[in-house]
C-alpha cells in the first residue's frame, strides 16, 4: 500500500487559482514596467516550486525512482504517466528556469514578458487536472474532508 500526501498535494495545488490570476493579469497588462517585471518573476518562481512539490510527493508516496533534477521530477511523472506530452514539454522549460530566477536573478530581463507566461495558466491548470486523474486513477476518489 502507498501513502500519498494527498493533504500536502491538494495544499500546493490550491496555489494554483491565485498563480494562474497572477500570470494572466501580468499577461495582459504587461507594459515591461518593474512590479509587473517582478510580478511576473514570482508568479514564474511559485509555479515552478508548486509543481516540483507536487511531483515530488507523487515520487515519494508512489515511490518512484529518485529524482536527480527538477527537470527529472518532471520526467518520471511523465514516464509514470501522470502527466501528458503536453503538459510534460512545457514544464520542462519552466522548471529549466529555477536556475536563472533563483540563483542567477541579478541577470533576470524584468522589462520582457516571458514567452511562457502566457501558456503558463492554462497548463498550470492542465498539470492540476492530471494530477488530480492519477490520484483517482490510483486511489480512488479522495476522502471526505481531506
Amino acid at each position: 500500500m502507498y501513502y500519498v500526501n494527498r493533504e500536502q498535494i491538494e495544499l500546493r495545488l490550491g496555489a494554483v487559482p491565485d498563480i494562474v490570476a497572477g500570470l494572466r493579469q501580468t499577461s495582459a497588462a504587461w507594459n515591461g514596467d518593474l512590479l509587473q517585471g517582478l510580478v511576473q518573476e514570482r508568479c514564474l518562481h511559485l509555479a515552478i516550486e508548486t509543481v516540483t512539490d507536487v511531483g515530488s510527493y507523487i515520487i515519494d508516496g508512489f515511490i518512484m525512482r529518485d529524482a536527480s533534477s527538477y527537470e527529472d521530477i518532471i520526467g518520471i511523472i511523465h514516464e509514470e504517466g501522470v502527466l501528458d506530452d503536453t503538459v510534460f514539454h512545457s514544464l520542462v522549460e519552466l522548471v529549466g528556469l529555477r536556475k536563472p530566477l533563483v540563483q542567477e536573478y541579478f541577470h533576470w530581463d524584468r522589462t520582457s514578458l516571458h514567452p511562457l507566461t502566457p501558456k503558463l495558466p492554462g497548463l498550470l491548470e492542465l498539470f492540476a487536472s492530471n494530477v488530480h486523474d492519477y490520484l483517482k486513477k490510483e486511489l480512488g476518489p479522495q476522502p471526505e474532508g481531506v
